[in-house]
């Protein structure tokens, strides 16, 4: 199935335009995962978030319908299979589609390589690996029926390069979200479904607070950053939007680095 050449010309004034779409945020309730839900919803799209804690789904999702935009929490834990199918057939029953989904949720456990815990190690690749991998089947299945979607997954830095800060299990899973990502998309494109992902460098959310509280851990990683400082999860919104709009029709199985420069040298 080919998209039609008209359909790749959309009005250069709508490239950004999600009026109309239906957006699965996992990990929607997170620092990263809560921001590019507004963000999404601020260009029109209709947002679904996913996490496994109703009270702070509810919150980020009274922001967006403050806004007078379209918000629904559901309870899900991306690695559960079930659970997934279940949020996304919710979805579907509540909008008839699914037009874009970001896979957002995943946690970090840093320990040195040579006694990394393995429950720890199985609990980073079940959330970033396995979680990422079950949402973009559930939605795929979805998508090619459709005949056509986007698909967002988050990937890192840790993907690029090591670190000497006990980053085994997460950069080894990050490392699959690119190949993954890579993929899906050859696989995915006769159905008219554009996979691809941002890669941030360490930003400022609770699960980083540690790292970047500590003064001396702070400066190994500002060291590697060109531009000066950690990110913000609204330096991501700007890359998840144009994945997710028909700007970036014609892309698929990129990894954008949203870095400040940290892997330019």
């Amino acid at each position: 199935m080919k998209r039609k050449e008209e359909n790749r010309m959309p009005d250069n004034n709508k490239f950004f335009d999600l009026k109309g779409k239906v957006a699965i945020i996992t990990g929607g309730a997170g620092a990263l995962g809560g921001a590019l839900a507004e963000g999404l919803a601020d260009f029109g799209a209709s947002v679904v978030l996913t996490g496994r804690t109703q009270s702070t789904l509810e919150e980020v999702a009274k922001k967006i319908r403050d806004k007078g935009q379209v918000a629904v929490p559901i309870i899900c834990d991306s690695s559960k299979k079930t659970e997934i199918d279940a949020a996304v057939q919710q979805t579907l029953a509540e909008f008839g589609k699914v037009d874009i989904l970001v896979t957002a949720a995943g946690i970090a456990r840093r320990y040195p390589a040579e006694i990394f815990p393995e429950e720890d190690y199985e609990a980073v690749m079940a959330a970033n690996v396995k979680g990422t991998f079950l949402a973009c089947q559930s939605v795929g299945n979805v998508m090619i029926k459709q005949g056509y979607g986007k698909i967002i997954t988050v990937s890192s830095v840790r993907a690029f390069a090591g670190h000497p800060g006990g980053y085994a299990a997460y950069s080894m899973s990050k490392g699959a979200i690119n190949i993954l990502t890579k993929q899906l998309a050859t696989e995915w494109a006769k159905y008219n479904i554009n996979v691809n992902s941002i890669a941030p460098t360490i930003f400022w959310t609770p699960l980083t607070k540690q790292v970047l509280e500590d003064e001396k851990l702070k400066q190994i990683f500002l060291d590697r950053i060109p531009m000066g400082r950690a990110a913000v999860a609204e330096d991501m919104v700007g890359s998840v939007v144009f994945f997710a709009s028909p700007a970036s029709d014609f892309v698929t199985g990129q990894v954008l680095y949203v870095d400040g420069g940290c892997t330019a040298g």
